[in-house]
């Protein structure tokens, strides 16, 4: 992969820093129907990959210690000279994209991409465990599709019962809340659930997978945050796509606009990309046959990875060097590689320095610092 000039400035305990944990001791699939089966996995293995990935992002002992360290750095941002409180809230973005996309089937027999339920219960086995969060005050959201009933039960067991669930039949639409753009591009007013506008502080798990039109990682994986009159297509009504479609260098990003927003980036403490199985494109049926990339250390495996950091951008543009690069994703889609699918990147590090002209706000009418 080519070096890239450096842009704007990192951030996190480790400005910049992108752990990377590759395990490929977390999945054994080779005939079973579904990809999400459960018995594919080790869920020892996956609890070792999250707690490494913490440990190595923070320079920490011990997952507690990075939990503590997390909720530090963020909270002084913000003059504030606390952990974790007991009563806070968090909430955690996923990404179910391919469950229920046009329908409400809770069975979870659907061969396309979603959160990986295996990941998401170690992540959150460490936040209640470790992170000491009770579960009654962590919700983990999608407002544009749903969770299978299964990813619920599986996700909720044990020392995890008692956290919340929202889909778009479940989440509450805060009306105080309308979205605000940096530039006029749609008079259609979407809002965000209250489970994002009540949360002290936000995960952004994101899924690395392909897409035919550009890429969709953390910026994009909040279209599913939005919640406005297409029920089941909410970003489509907001017109957001073509921040995805025909993008140019210099030019104006909602995308951008998201990762600056004071009720979404501001208040995330972690990005990380699921990357456990990574599809071709969006609405693709995986087996284990077209799950499995060329790149080294894969070759010819499935990419059973996790990456973790504090920084958006450098995340972002971590994904988007993978998607790049590796032929599978490549030679299936008509993007990434024929278009400026990391203008979104540029402006946000450049923010008021950018080459759009733009005064970026932060969603609240302010300028984003």
């Amino acid at each position: 992969m080519k070096k890239h000039k450096v842009i704007g400035t990192g951030v996190g305990i480790n400005p910049g820093k992108v752990v990377w944990i590759h395990n490929p001791k977390v999945l054994n699939w080779n005939n079973n129907i579904y990809w999400w089966t459960l018995e594919n996995y080790n869920q020892n293995e996956m609890d070792k990959m999250v707690k490494t990935g913490l440990i190595n992002l923070t320079n920490s002992e011990n997952e507690a210690q990075a939990w503590d360290k997390l909720f530090k750095y963020h909270n002084k941002l913000f003059d504030k000279d606390h952990g974790y409180l007991p009563e806070e809230k968090i909430a955690i973005k996923v990404n179910m994209n391919g469950s229920g996309e046009w329908e409400d089937d809770y069975s979870g027999n659907s061969k396309m991409d979603y959160t990986n339920p295996v990941l998401l219960k170690s992540l959150l086995k460490s936040l209640v465990n470790k992170g000491k969060v009770k579960p009654e005050n962590i919700t983990v959201l999608d407002a544009a599709r749903i969770f299978p009933n299964y990813f619920v039960d599986f996700c909720s067991e044990n020392e995890l019962k008692g956290i919340n669930f929202e889909g778009r039949n479940e989440s509450k639409i805060d009306l105080n809340e309308p979205v605000q753009w940096s530039k006029e591009f749609t008079f259609n007013i979407s809002y965000l659930p209250k489970s994002i506008t009540q949360a002290d502080y936000l995960i952004n798990l994101a899924s690395l997978k392909g897409h035919f039109w550009g890429v969709t990682l953390l910026a994009k994986n909040h279209f599913g945050t939005f919640m406005n009159e297409n029920r089941f297509m909410p970003p489509v009504y907001a017109k957001l796509h073509q921040f995805v479609l025909n993008q140019n260098y210099n030019n104006y990003s909602a995308l951008t606009d998201i990762l600056l927003n004071y009720q979404l980036g501001e208040k995330t403490i972690l990005y990380g990309f699921d990357a456990i199985i990574c599809t071709q494109t969006e609405g693709t049926n995986i087996n284990p046959r077209n799950s499995r990339w060329t790149l080294p250390p894969f070759n010819g495996d499935q990419t059973k990875s996790l990456f973790f950091s504090q920084d958006p951008i450098a995340l972002d543009s971590v994904g988007i060097d993978f998607l790049t690069h590796e032929p599978m994703i490549v030679n299936y889609n008509k993007a990434p590689i024929d278009r400026a699918v990391d203008n979104y990147l540029h402006e946000a590090a450049l923010n008021q320095n950018n080459q759009a002209s733009i005064n970026y706000l932060n969603g609240n009418g302010e300028t984003s610092k």
